[in-house]
């Protein structure tokens, strides 16, 4: 699940990146509004953490020219400001949440998937496609009453195909989904990735749609 960071203090930025890629996310930090208008206009996100006290371009600002550029993305607002008329004006200007410095990253994690769940239109914790159980915050995969041992990557992958599901997404649609800026991505990561999740789960869980990509159906025939 690929997150962009916003947050021009140095220290606490990448603090929020790699205490994020540690909870399982793919972050993606910049340092200002400018920067994060760029990447949110030319990259896949599941969702932002955005501080509101930015150079160049102010977070609200940011925010405003997203949603009225009908942006759905989720958004937490990131702030030392706690007073309840900085808390309105966030939510008025269209975030989802607000999250007051010095964050709790495992809260910060914790609210990150549930908006992001919300917004795929999946609001159970436990995602469930069949005989399928995925636990995104515990990061563990039951599939037929067997507990399934996934690589970070894999999980991942699975994950984003299960909130996608019924629905067919490319190779390129998933390497922008759950790779960070950086990443070393060779031409057939995906393919190899889905290679391993049909051998460790079964053949049929993942279907594969010649000239299109990947889909995870809703109706799995287990057998």
């Amino acid at each position: 699940m690929r997150i962009l960071v916003v947050e021009d203090d140095p220290l606490l930025g990448d603090a929020l990146r790699t205490g994020l890629k540690q909870r399982g996310f793919d972050a993606d930090w910049v340092k200002d509004g400018v920067a994060a208008e760029l990447a949110l206009r030319t990259d896949a996100f599941a969702a932002a953490v955005l501080d509101i006290g930015l150079p160049r371009l102010d977070g609200l600002e940011l925010l405003r020219r997203e949603r009225a550029r009908g942006s759905k993305l989720p958004v937490l607002l990131l702030t030392a400001r706690d007073a309840v008329d900085d808390r309105v004006r966030g939510f008025d200007t269209g975030a989802d949440d607000y999250v007051v410095k010095p964050v709790d990253l495992d809260e910060l994690a914790a609210r990150l998937r549930a908006h992001v769940r919300r917004s795929r239109g999946e609001p159970a914790p436990i995602l469930e496609v069949g005989d399928l159980r995925v636990d995104p915050a515990a990061r563990t995969v039951v599939y037929n009453g067997k507990a399934i041992e996934l690589k970070t990557r894999e999980f991942n992958l699975l994950q984003e195909l299960m909130l996608n599901a019924g629905r067919v997404l490319s190779r390129e649609q998933l390497e922008g989904r759950l790779y960070a800026w950086g990443d070393e991505v060779e031409s057939n990561t995906v393919e190899v990735h889905i290679h391993h999740l049909r051998r460790k789960l079964a053949p049929e869980v993942i279907r594969t749609v010649r000239g299109v990509g990947y889909v995870l159906p809703r109706e799995q025939n287990n057998g």
